[in-house]
């Protein structure tokens, strides 16, 4: 296999791993504190508008995670900055 065919193959294994693990741990994130806000409105229904607000706030954040990944395994598929050390330029 040529030294570009590696690269490719590399790039294309690391992207989907890549994917996959940074999927997991923000999945598990969100579904616990899903589970935690409403465990927190069961608890105290007065204070839903501010879980709630609360609760969106932390999602973003943990979401953030898998959409940093993502563009990871984007630029890993479309835009490898190794192409350039087999093709020399």
């Amino acid at each position: 296999m040529s030294d570009i065919g590696i690269i490719g193959l590399a790039s294309i294994f690391t992207a989907g791993l890549t994917i996959a693990i940074g999927s997991i741990g923000p999945a598990l994130g969100q579904a616990r504190a899903v589970a935690q806000a409403l465990q927190g409105i069961a608890q105290q229904p007065d204070e839903t508008n501010a879980i709630t607000r609360t609760l969106f706030v932390g999602l973003a954040m943990i979401e953030s995670t898998a959409i940093y990944c993502f563009v990871v395994a984007l630029i890993l598929v479309f835009a490898n900055p190794f192409w350039g050390a087999v093709t020399g330029g």
